[in-house]
């Protein structure tokens, strides 16, 4: 006796079962952290490795470092790069205002271990305020994504100079569709008038829990504050919360001034 599989195979049919619609594969997930090195100061020989270990426990596929120092003068490669071949795998993109060739040389920072499409640098509008972006774009599973660091104007009242800077580096970018993340430190809570055009673009942040109150290191002398910020478009990306790394000491020493902040996304 034939049984009912049997026959279904015979007519060249698959059993229902094997028809179903298969589920979706997953989406593929992107890991992020920024983090405020807070260049040279306090005991940079023992806050190294503090930052090496709260990244490397992070386990980012793009990282975003602030306050980045090379000064020849003092015979201080790099941070970014020192950090970088710490944790082994990453490529550096780094950017000041100053000339390569100078001695000092101050800015911001990208670290990835994607595959980097291309990379791009701007000094932001005003040229007074020092300030400068960095854009990646980088491949995951097959789709381009640009990755913005940057660092706005630190003083309370600059909430002008910071919507400049944010307007200057959104009308910067490229308006070709590709999904795009904007982190580092802003200065600013979200909150703030100065981060307006973000909210405008609809660029959202990764939440951090309503526990947290501060991206700075209150034992440093700062004020409670949430000035470090993940933000991605909400159409292309499922946005996962965020979370402070580096923001336990030890003996008593943290990585920086600032904690990090470290967030999952899942492209659309």
């Amino acid at each position: 006796m034939i049984d009912r599989r049997s026959l279904l195979a015979v007519a060249g049919m698959a059993p229902l079962a094997a028809c179903a619609p298969r589920p979706a594969a997953p989406r593929a997930l992107l890991r992020l952290a920024t983090f405020n090195i807070w260049h040279d100061a306090g005991d940079w020989a023992a806050r190294l490795p503090l930052l090496v270990a709260a990244l490397r426990a992070a386990d980012a596929d793009v990282i975003g470092l602030q306050e980045v120092l090379q000064d020849g003068r003092k015979r201080l490669p790099n941070q970014a790069e020192t950090i970088a071949a710490a944790l082994g795998g990453y490529r550096v993109t780094f950017m000041s205002t100053s000339p390569p060739d100078a001695a000092n040389r101050y800015g911001n920072a990208v670290l990835t271990r994607l595959p980097v499409l291309s990379a791009d640098t701007r000094k932001l509008a005003p040229l007074s305020d020092y300030r400068t972006a960095i854009r990646v774009r980088v491949a995951r599973a097959g789709t381009p994504v640009d990755i913005v660091v940057t660092h706005l104007a630190w003083q309370p009242d600059a909430a002008a100079v910071r919507a400049q800077q944010v307007r200057d580096l959104l009308a910067w970018l490229p308006a070709d569709g590709t999904p795009l993340v904007v982190m580092g430190d802003f200065n600013a809570p979200l909150a703030d008038p100065g981060l307006a055009p973000l909210r405008q673009r609809g660029l959202v942040p990764a939440p951090l829990p309503p526990s947290v109150r501060t991206t700075l290191v209150e034992a440093r002398g700062h004020a409670p504050r949430i000035i470090d910020h993940i933000l991605a478009d909400p159409g292309r990306f499922a946005i996962g919360p965020a979370h402070r790394i580096g923001d336990v000491p030890t003996d008593g020493e943290y990585p920086s001034d600032h904690f990090g902040v470290a967030a999952a996304l899942r492209l659309s």
